[in-house]
């Protein structure tokens, strides 16, 4: 059981890294984006590669911290059974929705999203846009970080859950542990 925790808390960092260094895309994306409103509308001028820019930039932030929204319970939940359920339904609320279907998502996203960034990647693909950045095949290949990170959080979840259910969750950190109603309040 600690081979679990120990897995868990692994996947739980990979996420935390991923998530705290592209989280500051967003600062990158507010910089960009008022860069290009100035330059349209104080300075009559545009760069079309900028407005490319921060929605990639935008694009690439989002994919690669979903695992950590996920680590961090940000996502959104119908929570009409969950929020008020003890620890162990929790657990098993959890394992369910790992097993039959955040995995199955990941995998689906992953098995569609191969060929389609592969194809991106032979062809060196670009913007669009005439004027546009190069290199959309890069961001495309966000699509296969989404599947992976969101899989491995989903992976830790599980043995999350497994160790709840087993009375083994005194071997998970303190912050990773699930709430009760009461500590809610």
């Amino acid at each position: 059981m600690k081979v679990l925790a120990a897995i868990v808390q692994i996947i739980n960092a990979i996420n935390r890294v991923v998530g705290n260094v592209f989280s500051w895309l967003s600062l990158a994306i507010v910089l960009v984006c008022f860069t290009v409103v100035v330059q349209r509308y104080a300075l009559a001028t545009t760069h079309l590669w900028m407005q490319d820019l921060y929605v990639w930039l935008n694009g690439a932030m989002f994919t690669a911290v979903a695992g950590f929204a996920l680590l961090r319970n940000d996502h959104v939940r119908v929570d009409i059974f969950y929020r008020p359920a003890g620890p162990e339904r929790k657990a098993l609320i959890d394992l369910i929705g790992v097993v039959f279907f955040l995995m199955p998502f990941a995998w689906i996203v992953y098995a569609y999203g191969w060929n389609f960034v592969a194809r991106s990647w032979r062809l060196y693909e670009g913007s669009a846009n005439v004027g546009g950045m190069p290199g959309l095949f890069i961001l495309k290949s966000f699509i296969l970080v989404f599947a992976f990170v969101i899989a491995i959080q989903g992976i830790s979840m599980a043995l999350r859950s497994i160790l709840v259910l087993t009375r083994n969750d005194h071997l998970l950190p303190a912050d990773y542990r699930y709430e009760t109603q009461q500590e809610n309040h």
